[in-house]
């Protein structure tokens, strides 16, 4: 899903505009990188928790215990 489309359902959800759920989620995902870089983890409540790893990569851990679900660039 792409910005315009999750920052839409957000606003539907949330009773807000959808100027509104984009600032939101630019906080969000500010916060999290912002986490990460200081070599935090960064937790999402019921989908997992994104953790730094080695060489600006990112790991992000489902909460089922399964391992990392997903790697990618910062």
């Amino acid at each position: 899903m792409k910005k315009p489309g999750l920052t839409t359902r957000l606003a539907k959800k949330a009773g807000v505009s959808r100027a509104e759920a984009a600032d939101r989620l630019d906080h969000v995902v500010t916060r999290i990188i912002s986490n990460l870089k200081k070599g935090e983890s960064a937790a999402l409540p019921g989908l997992g928790t994104f953790t730094p790893g080695p060489r600006w990569d990112f790991a992000f851990d489902r909460k089922s215990g399964k391992g990392t679900g997903r790697r990618g660039k910062r």
